[in-house]
């Protein structure tokens, strides 16, 4: 069974660990710099009140985490987030992002937000299909928008429209 759980500080470097592995193996992040959990704490330290770090647990072992951050902290966004989720890799393909995305979605409804965003790597077909059938819509490509380890890279753009 899948617990889904506000990130606690102790669990800041195991949240860190996660990530790295996505930015060392070129795993669709536009971050080049690793993380410790000092990093993670500026993160969270910085949240308003609408925006949130969480870690899933399967058999009291952390296999990912999930974060609702503003989309931007200009006033006229206050109802739009973005929101994303990262497993360890042992830990995909067993429904976890699944079940983990549809919380983010209920959490953003309970925190009022009305339009969510997902930035994926055009490349990463396997993220925009999850994200689709999760109701998420495609509504553009960013072309040549990030720059990383020698190559440009083009975002795809997906939005949720909570009602």
């Amino acid at each position: 069974m899948l617990e889904i759980l506000p990130c606690p500080p102790s669990a800041y470097t195991e949240v860190a660990e996660i990530y790295n592995s996505y930015i060392l193996q070129n795993g669709y992040t536009m971050d080049c710099e690793l993380k410790v959990a000092d990093h993670i704490a500026v993160w969270v330290q910085q949240f308003n009140d609408r925006e949130a770090l969480y870690i899933a647990r399967a058999e009291e072992k952390i296999v990912g985490w999930a974060i609702i951050k503003r989309y931007s902290d200009r006033e006229g966004y206050r109802t739009t987030a973005e929101t994303a989720v990262y497993l360890k890799e042992d830990a995909t393909g067993k429904g976890y992002g699944t079940t983990i995305k549809k919380f983010l979605i209920e959490k953003c409804e309970a925190l009022k937000y009305r339009h969510l965003v997902a930035k994926i790597w055009s490349a990463n077909k396997a993220s925009i299909e999850y994200n689709r059938k999760l109701g998420y819509e495609i509504v553009g490509t960013q072309k040549n928008i990030g720059f990383k380890n020698g190559e440009w890279i083009d975002v795809t753009i997906m939005q949720y429209l909570v009602y």
